[in-house]
């Protein structure tokens, strides 16, 4: 355990104008507060704070920052209150204290609930001071030091996924590489045990094979550049276990194929020296193609520098090499806390709203319905395997793998991407949902007219589209359900022969939970409230409730005339005699698993097993029955299914279209284009099919017709 005296010391050794008084204050006041407490390690609780604390002085912070560390703990795990450290220590003190802070005295609904909630705090705190997020992190990594001492397998996997989709990317977001890496290692073990030890194996195999292979490249590598008399230092490493793993997952490859586990740092003194180092390199080893990224000309967001090229290197091992200079270094070692220096015993630091990921994190609180929702996107956000594009006027913007047209439009800006008509690639207009490429420029096309379509929720990749678009649906559907609601009880109250006024309504709010007339009227349009039962709230006497409908059989699939007698297709698991309806939110057909939701006095309506509209009724068990279809019954009667295509805008192509359906025995009974630009419609298309199979094989056709851009199965 460090002692008072040599955590002072260590501070001292890097700010010699360090608050000695405020380190020793917070020292004892920590270790009186935490008093007998153990940790699951049977050390005393006093060790977790001082070891965050010795964490952190490795990165030389200030001493208000260590103090931090010492008193993190003090309110959420002792009867400390933020009024009485800031009492003690002053208000900047207990800010960072109250930003660390978990919300665990607050009653929430799940662990998940409250692990969004947590994140949402530390996310605002963090966005005022970024030593908010430094401190978070030093716990983070000393808990998972430490994580072997928990007994329960749940807890450790729990808070190993945690680290590994929160903690681990913020980390490599503020360019802090060592903890990043150290985080991952540790959640890696947890989380996959078996696939750790496999690499470890054979990288502790590959070094007893290759002897010092790491010592006699980084000796060839200084004597090449020291012939073009180029001064740099050479130094070498073998890359993460996890690391490892995470590219033979995203290139789909053993470990025997993967030649590049060794990477080099070419250290020099200025910019012109990069590059020069960069020629010499290349004028004397083989290049291996598409392996050159230059991130001094185009940082990454978390402002780390580097050149980095892959070649077939000494003894002709193929490795990859990062040259950058010492200021570079540092900051790709120490990200944000490279910036800390001390000028007349004052430290300076890089201010958290500089960095524009973190005020577009800020911009998903808004957005966000709920805590949980508000988590997912963050998660999106912060797992950036980037790729880089530019406006027309050259500004550079970086997205994550994967991200389209609309994607590129919000991050522009949110009014951009809700009025996004199309786009150009290029100079080449392509579909919304066109994955951009590095270097891509892109010209994003408007219209005021324009809004959000729920469709773009199915190949955005940015939690910040995400959002937006969610954000747009909700309010929309809110605009519908109150008119709906509003007309429902306006002729409830004239068949009664009452004159309809919005202030019976209101006298009314109480009653049913209500702030507003409008929530009253949005709880009826969406099925949730009876309208007469209102009508009995305001007029007593009034007849009971009749029974309400199930809001998901108000999106019935249209275009189904032809079955008349629904409740003849065999279904398995129902009441003969129910009333049966089919989801036009998720097109069911023979061949799907199924289940059936029930609702009183309307039937059962059959949903696909993964529909999302099920999500409303997850707190009603007692509403859903487990039936499948009756592959034996004789159903002659054909279903409706849903596919969605994008066909080139040219002479011929729904022709082409409805010859390939046809010639597959399908019938089109209803088609929409949704999207139109100079080349190319989208368009959503009901075709009558008698299975499953039948409908992939029509799919499948289709994807064959060169006039047919893509097609899927539609949801929705």
């Amino acid at each position: 355990m460090i002692r008072q005296y040599e955590l002072v010391e260590r501070v001292r050794s890097y700010d010699p104008g360090a608050d000695e008084d405020v380190l020793n204050r917070a020292y004892v006041f920590s270790m009186k507060m935490h008093g007998t407490q153990k940790r699951a390690s049977g050390d005393p609780y006093f060790v977790h704070p001082l070891e965050v604390a010795g964490i952190l002085t490795g990165y030389k912070l200030d001493s208000k920052t260590i103090a931090t560390a010492l008193l993190h703990d003090t309110v959420e795990d002792t009867l400390t209150t933020v009024e009485e450290i800031e009492k003690l220590f002053g208000p900047e003190i207990a800010r960072l204290v109250d930003g660390v802070t978990k919300l665990s005295r607050i009653e929430l609904q799940s662990d998940q609930t409250k692990q969004a909630e947590n994140f949402r705090k530390l996310l605002l705190a963090m966005s005022e001071d970024i030593r908010v997020l430094l401190v978070k992190l030093a716990d983070r990594l000393h808990n998972m030091r430490t994580i072997r001492f928990i007994t329960s397998p749940e807890k450790r996997q729990r808070i190993a996924r945690e680290t590994m989709e929160i903690y681990a990317p913020l980390a490599e977001r503020i360019g802090m590489r060592q903890i990043q890496d150290e985080l991952e290692d540790m959640a890696f073990a947890e989380l996959n045990g078996d696939a750790r030890q496999s690499i470890v194996a054979r990288l502790q195999f590959l070094r007893e094979r290759g002897g010092d292979l790491v010592a006699r490249i980084v000796d060839q590598l200084k004597r090449v550049l020291a012939e073009d008399e180029v001064e740099a230092s050479v130094s070498g490493r073998e890359k993460t276990a996890y690391s490892i793993w995470r590219k033979m997952q995203r290139k789909n490859v053993g470990f025997e194929q993967l030649s590049d586990i060794m990477a080099f740092r070419v250290v020099v003194k200025d910019v012109p020296d990069c590059y020069r180092a960069l020629g010499v390199i290349h004028s004397h080893y083989p290049v291996v193609p598409g392996r050159f990224k230059d991130y001094i000309s185009t940082p990454k967001p978390n402002g780390y520098r580097s050149l980095h090229t892959g070649v077939i290197g000494p003894e002709r091992q193929r490795i990859e090499i990062q040259i950058r200079t010492t200021d570079m270094h540092d900051i790709a070692e120490f990200g944000v806390a490279a910036h800390w220096s001390y000028k007349d015993g004052r430290p300076v630091n890089a201010e958290g709203k500089s960095y524009r990921w973190l005020r577009e994190l800020l911009d998903l609180l808004e957005h966000a319905a709920d805590p949980q929702e508000f988590l997912e996107h963050t998660k999106l956000e912060l797992f950036q395997d980037q790729v880089f594009c530019f406006t027309p006027k050259g500004d550079l913007i970086g997205l994550p793998r994967g991200a389209t047209i609309v994607d590129f439009a919000y991050a522009v800006h949110s009014e951009v991407g809700d009025h996004c008509v199309g786009g150009k690639i290029n100079g080449r207009m392509m579909p919304l949902k066109t994955a951009l490429s590095n270097g891509d420029q892109v010209e994003i096309v408007t219209s005021k007219a324009q809004t959000p379509s729920p469709m773009w929720e199915r190949f955005v990749v940015t939690g910040k589209a995400r959002a937006r678009i969610r954000r747009f649906i909700r309010t929309q559907q809110r605009s519908q359900f109150v008119t709906l609601g509003r007309s429902m009880l306006q002729r409830a109250f004239q068949k009664e022969g009452y004159e309809f006024a919005d202030k019976a309504a209101e006298n009314v709010l109480r009653n049913f939970k209500c702030q507003v007339v409008d929530d009253l009227y949005a709880l009826i349009g969406e099925g949730q409230l009876g309208e007469r039962e209102v009508l009995g709230a305001i007029f007593p006497g009034i007849k009971p409730q009749q029974p309400s409908r199930d809001p998901s059989v108000a999106a019935l699939s249209r275009g189904r005339g032809r079955e008349k007698d629904r409740g003849a297709v065999p279904i398995k698991g129902l009441i003969p005699g129910m009333a049966l309806h089919y989801a036009g939110c998720c097109h069911p057909l023979p061949g799907d698993r199924i289940v059936g939701i029930v609702a009183t006095g309307r039937g059962v309506t059959i949903h696909t097993i993964d529909c999302d509209t099920l999500s409303q009724f997850t707190d009603q068990p007692e509403r859903w029955i487990d039936v499948s279809w009756d592959a034996d019954a004789n159903d002659p009667a054909q279903k409706v299914g849903r596919i969605a295509l994008v066909v080139a805008n040219e002479p011929g192509s729904l022709s082409a279209l409805s010859t390939v359906i046809a010639k597959n025995e399908g019938n089109i009974t209803n088609l929409k284009i949704v999207n139109r630009t100079q080349q190319f419609w989208e368009m959503l298309i009901d075709v009558e099919v008698r299975n499953v199979r039948h409908l992939t094989s029509i799919i499948a056709a289709l994807r064959a017709t060169p006039a047919i851009n893509s097609v899927e199965r539609a949801r929705g």
